[in-house]
C-alpha cells in the first residue's frame, strides 16, 4: 500500500499543474550541434612497437608501423609497396623510415638507388651521415676505378650462376632461352666451372668457351662441334655486351674487394645508368641475385630490401621471376623487400602481368599517394580498397597517403623531424614545408618534436 502522504502529494501536484508526464518530447537539432553529445572515436592502429611514421589524419594520433612486429599477427607477410605520383612524398617516407629502422640494433638495409641528383644518387647524403661509400655502378669508369659485381663469384652456387646468366640473356633478348642455346649455355658454364680454379670465374671466361667450344663439350649430347658453336652465338653476342660493349666493366671480372656486407645501410648508386635503357633490368637481375647468394644469411638480422623504380622488375617477366623468389625469403630469413613505383599501370598492363600480380599479392602492405582520378580507381580495382579510400586519393596533398595495412585503411600525414630534413628533403613540393598557415606550421613543429623525443628514446632498445 501506498503512503497516504505520497498519494496526498501526488494529488495536490496534479491539481495545481496538470498531469505529470515522464516521457520526453523529441527533439530536433543539427549534427554540428548534436555531435558534441557522442564521445570521440577513431580507428585500432597497429599498436605501439616500431617506426613512428606520422599521424592518423582524422583522429590525430600517432601512426607507428614496423613489418616485422606486425608479421604473423596482422600481416600475412612483410613486403611493401608504395604507389604515387611525382613530388609527393614517396621519397622523403623512404629515407626516413631506413633512417628510424637504424636506429634498432638488428636491423640492415639495401638500397637500390636508381634516381641521381648533382651528379650522385638520391641517397648520397645519408649514406655520408652514416658514414657509407654507396656501391656506385658506372660502366664510364669501371675499367678504371669503378665497382664490380662478378656473376660467377664463388659465393654464388653454381646453379645460381647458371640461373643468373640466363635471366641476364633472356632480358637482354626479350624472350626466353631455346633448348639449344640453353644447353650450348650450360656446357660452357660447367667446362668454366671445372677448369678456372687459380681465380675467379668472369664471363669473359663464358664467351670465350661459347665461340669456341671444346670437343668433350659436343661429345656429351653425342653432336657436331659446330652445332654447338652455332647454338651459343646469340649467346656470346649477348654476354658480350657485358664484357666489351655498353655495360663493361661492371660485371666483368672478380667481385671488387672491400664491399662490406655487413654495414647497417648498403647502398647501391644506379643512377648514372639509363633508367629507360635495358641496361637497368640487367642491373637489377644481377645485383637482386648477388645479393641473394652473399647478402641474405640465417643470423637473426630483420633486412630490409627497398628499390626505386621498381617497375624495372615487376615489368620485366624474368627478373620478376627471380624477385618473387627473393621475397619468398622473408618468411624464412626476416627479408621485407619495399617496391617504389610512381604508377600500377606501368606493370599491371606490362609484360609481365602475371608475375607483377604475383608480387603484388605478396606485398600485405600498400601505400598510395596522390594519383589522378582515373589512375586512382585502377589501383583501387587492382588492390581492393574500399570506395572511400578511392575517392578521396585524387584530393591528396603532398605527405599524406592512404594506408592499406592488411584491411586496416588509414589516412596517414607523414611527419619529418628537423634533423632528417636536410637528409631527405630532395623535393621542394614535399610535406610540411609548403604549409603557410602558421598555426598549422606551429603544431607541426611540435609534433616533430615529440617524434624525435620518441625515437631518441626508443633507439636504446631494440625490437625483437
Amino acid at each position: 500500500m501506498r503512503d497516504p502522504l505520497s498519494v496526498l502529494t501526488e494529488a495536490f501536484t496534479s491539481f495545481l499543474f496538470g498531469k505529470v508526464e515522464t516521457t520526453r518530447l523529441p527533439v530536433r537539432t543539427s549534427t554540428g550541434q548534436a555531435q558534441a553529445v557522442y564521445l570521440p572515436t577513431a580507428a585500432p592502429g597497429l599498436g605501439d612497437s616500431g617506426v613512428i611514421i606520422g599521424r592518423e589524419v582524422y583522429s590525430g594520433k600517432g601512426y607507428i608501423y614496423d613489418p616485422f612486429q606486425l608479421y604473423g599477427q596482422q600481416l600475412p607477410a612483410p613486403h611493401w609497396l608504395v604507389l604515387g605520383e611525382s613530388g609527393n612524398g614517396k621519397s622523403a617516407l623512404e629515407k626516413t623510415y631506413v633512417l628510424r629502422q637504424l636506429r634498432f640494433r638488428d636491423r640492415q638495409v639495401v638500397v637500390l638507388d636508381a634516381q641521381g641528383e648533382d651528379g650522385v644518387g638520391e641517397w648520397n647524403l645519408i649514406a655520408q651521415e652514416l658514414g657509407i661509400t654507396p656501391i656506385r655502378l658506372d660502366p664510364m669508369v669501371a675499367n678504371d676505378a669503378g665497382i664490380r659485381l662478378n656473376p660467377l663469384d664463388p659465393s654464388i652456387t653454381t646453379t645460381g650462376q647458371l640461373a643468373l646468366l640466363r635471366t641476364i640473356i633472356e632480358v637482354a633478348m626479350g624472350h626466353g632461352l631455346d633448348e639449344r642455346s640453353g644447353f650450348a649455355l650450360k656446357v660452357a658454364h660447367a667446362y668454366v666451372n671445372n677448369h678456372v680454379t687459380d681465380r675467379q670465374p668472369i664471363l669473359t671466361d663464358i664467351v670465350e668457351q661459347l665461340r669456341h667450344p671444346k670437343a668433350e663439350s659436343a661429345e656429351a649430347m653425342n653432336v657436331a662441334i659446330e652445332d654447338v658453336r652455332a647454338w651459343g652465338l646469340d649467346v656470346a653476342l649477348v654476354l658480350d655486351r657485358l664484357v666489351d660493349g655498353d655495360l663493361r666493366g661492371m660485371f666483368d671480372g672478380p667481385t671488387t674487394v672491400g664491399i662490406d656486407l655487413d654495414a647497417p645501410l648498403i647502398v647501391f648508386d644506379l643512377s648514372h645508368i639509363d633508367r629507360n635503357s635495358i641496361a637497368m633490368p640487367i642491373l637489377m637481375a644481377i645485383v637482386g641475385v648477388w645479393l641473394e647468394h652473399t647478402w641474405i644469411r640465417p643470423d637473426r638480422k630483420k633486412r630490409i630490401f627497398l628499390v626505386e623504380e621498381a617497375w624495372h622488375i615487376i615489368n620485366s617477366p624474368f627478373v620478376a621471376q627471380l624477385f618473387q623468389r627473393l621475397l619468398k625469403f622473408g618468411r624464412r630469413l626476416g627479408l621485407s623487400f619495399v617496391a617504389v613505383v610512381h604508377h600500377l599501370s606501368d606493370v599491371v598492363d606490362g609484360a609481365a602481368a602475371k608475375e607483377a600480380a604475383a608480387i603484388l599479392k605478396m606485398a600485405s602492405t600498400r601505400t598510395i599517394y596522390a594519383q589522378k582520378a582515373d589512375e586512382a580507381r585502377n589501383t583501387g580495382r587492382v588492390l581492393g580498397l574500399p570506395r572511400w579510400a578511392v575517392e578521396i586519393i585524387p584530393t591528396l596533398t603532398p605527405g599524406i597517403a592512404v594506408w592499406d595495412v592488411n584491411g586496416n585503411v588509414q589516412v596517414v600525414k607523414h611527419l619529418i623531424t628537423e634533423k632528417e630534413r636536410p637528409l631527405v628533403y630532395t623535393d621542394r613540393a614535399m610535406t610540411e614545408s609548403s604549409v603557410t598557415d602558421p598555426e598549422l606550421e606551429w603544431e607541426t613543429e611540435q609534433r616533430a618534436m615529440l617524434i624525435e623525443q620518441q625515437m631518441n628514446g626508443s633507439s636504446q632498445s631494440t625490437v625483437a
